[in-house]
């Protein structure tokens, strides 16, 4: 495109004339779009999370220190932690801890996990039809180095001086109610079984004929 000019003598000159420039609009491709909606989403989502999370933060009851299976709980055993969120957990509050002092640990408690409901009984180990016995026992009698309490353990008859040796033993099944080491060379074991079978075991256990036999760890 030219233009006709004049110059300092009046004449008519033709010169170039540079066109206008068009600037393009960029489009935005529909998937970027898409993605920054997205981003907006999932950091709303977040910040609803963190405030629920906040919202939800609580004293909870955790382990302070090992608690064996079938130990009752102390005090001692608990400590109080703030907790945040918590979501799929069922932890005990704090404020709820005369709920659970006394009852048994169903499983081994570990020091720094949060307790729950669960993880505890207060179902006595004696149960209804049941008599507690105690034997004494050497160390070698026992059957692991230590018993627990809700172990189930199984007691066998042995031969006496004039018995058959070819004889079945007789069974009785017990539970450990609770194990106490008096000297390095005793061994006092605290069990429940039937009230039937406890003349029978109190019978062979005077004539030191009871074998002590682990069934069953609780």
């Amino acid at each position: 495109m030219t233009v006709a000019t004049t110059t300092s003598t009046g004449g008519p000159v033709d010169a170039p004339v540079t066109p206008p420039r068009i600037v393009r609009q960029r489009r935005m491709r529909p998937g970027l779009l898409g993605l920054a909606v997205l981003l907006i989403a999932l950091g709303g989502l977040g910040s609803a999370f963190a405030v629920t999370s906040v919202r939800a933060t609580g004293a909870y009851l955790a382990v302070a220190r090992t608690v064996p299976v079938g130990t009752a709980l102390s005090a001692d055993d608990l400590v109080t932690v703030q907790v945040a969120g918590g979501q799929g957990l069922d932890p005990v509050p704090a404020d709820r801890i005369g709920e659970v002092l006394g009852k048994r640990a169903l499983v081994t408690l570990v020091p720094g996990t949060l307790l729950t409901m669960a993880q505890v009984t207060d179902k006595p180990l004696l149960e209804p039809g049941q008599q507690q016995i105690s034997l004494g026992l050497a160390p070698s009698e026992v059957p692991a180095k230590r018993l627990r309490p809700g172990d189930r353990v199984l007691l066998l008859s042995t031969p006496g001086r004039n018995g058959d040796p070819d004889a079945p033993p007789t069974r009785f099944q017990a539970t450990v109610i609770d194990m106490a080491t008096p000297t390095n060379n005793s061994v006092v074991l605290y069990l429940a079984l039937a009230a039937r079978d406890v003349p029978a075991v109190v019978a062979l256990a005077s004539s030191d004929r009871l074998a002590v036999v682990l069934n069953a760890a609780a």
